[in-house]
């Protein structure tokens, strides 16, 4: 026996719930504090803090998928699907695929899963590509269906999916599990135990010729905002793909058995953990709103262009801090006008200044707004 679902008692997984536990209720615990500071946030600044949250989501998730997307047009398609303007020209079919998918998700989480529900994410995810032969359906290809890495002549099979034949028949008994587990279900399961143990089903039957990955986590996001009644915005591919080798190893160790303690704990813990990251982010948005609001007009256009670059770093900011070089860069402009501009923003409040000479760096200085 090789793989997992070669197991006669597949898919009944098995774990010890009792670590889980106390994940469980600091999960629901952080949930109320999210909630808390969404609520915050003025209604305008509400719908562009969802914008941004989701467009993360959707540029990170195809990442991991080794997709570059074009942020900005990601997040003018997500405009579009939520009603808040016209999509701007040039958006490829895949931004606006994903994005359908992602606001797709956030409207309907609460309808229960249909095979239908994952053939549009499908549909929406793969428009455009001519290489896919089954768009908006199941596998049918014969060839088995392999998770490989490496040069042809040396290739690692890291996991192999059941036959493309039995497909359909594990999908109706995936669909009825997640509908069975869900809180209205005769067999709820709690938040984090239900997102983690769907995720990795999901995948276990890879039933989609591409687009596997992304599709599991939107489930899991489905998963988890069943639970909490309202969709959670929690930051799980971002989460994932900036310890990526950390999810490819979690998901290839419990491939095999059953058994999944290890799973169970990577996935509640990463939960966890993009909890945090979302609310960090919510934080880093308000204190951006607030220090735009006290330096309005403050700036010259260098000045601004700069900001806005730093601002787009997100939470993390620029590694190490900003340079007079990066400031040179950025702005087009000359040494001595940076420096000058620099001095600027440290007078005005606006920057930190740490270190000296070449080893110089600038810091938004947040403290204070939010």
């Amino acid at each position: 026996m090789t793989w997992n679902w070669e197991n006669p008692n597949w898919p009944n997984f098995v774990f010890d719930s009792k670590p889980l536990e106390a994940l469980e209720q600091r999960f629901l615990l952080q949930s109320g504090q999210f909630i808390g500071a969404y609520k915050h946030v003025s209604a305008d600044d509400q719908e562009s803090l969802k914008i941004e949250l989701i467009s993360e989501e959707a540029v990170k998730t195809s990442e991991i998928e080794g997709e570059i997307l074009n942020r900005d047009s990601v997040q003018s398609s997500l405009r579009a699907q939520f009603g808040l303007g016209a999509e701007k020209p040039g958006v490829k079919p895949a931004e606006r695929g994903i994005s359908k998918m992602m606001a797709g998700l956030y409207h309907s989480f609460a309808v229960p899963l249909t095979d239908q529900t994952m053939f549009d994410w499908h549909a929406s995810l793969l428009a455009g590509d001519g290489e896919i032969k089954v768009i908006g359906g199941y596998r049918t290809h014969p060839e088995p269906m392999q998770v490989v890495s490496g040069p042809i002549h040396k290739r690692k099979v890291h996991f192999e999916a059941p036959p493309s034949a039995r497909v359909p028949e594990e999908m109706k008994r995936f669909v009825q599990w997640f509908n069975d587990t869900s809180p209205g279900g005769g067999k709820a399961l709690p938040a984090l135990t239900r997102a983690a143990l769907t995720h990795l089903y999901f995948v276990c039957i890879h039933p989609f010729e591409d687009g596997n990955g992304r599709i599991a986590r939107a489930l899991a996001e489905k998963s988890l905002a069943q639970s909490l009644g309202q969709p959670s915005l929690i930051a799980i591919a971002y989460t994932i793909e900036r310890k990526r080798n950390d999810y490819y190893q979690a998901l290839e160790e419990n491939n095999k058995e059953l058994t999944i303690d290890g799973w169970m704990s990577y996935f509640a813990n990463m939960i966890l953990e993009a909890q945090d990251n979302t609310l960090k982010r919510v934080e880093f948005y308000v204190a951006k709103a607030k220090f735009y609001e006290k330096f309005r007009d403050r700036f010259n256009g260098r000045q601004s262009k700069v900001i806005v670059r730093i601002f787009r770093e997100g939470i993390d900011g620029f590694k190490g801090g900003l340079s007079a070089e990066n400031y040179i860069n950025i702005s087009k402009t000359s040494r001595a006008t940076a420096t000058r501009d620099l001095q600027d923003l440290v007078e005005s409040g606006a920057l930190t200044r740490t270190g000296e000479l070449r080893h110089t760096r600038y810091f938004l200085n947040l403290s204070g707004h939010g």
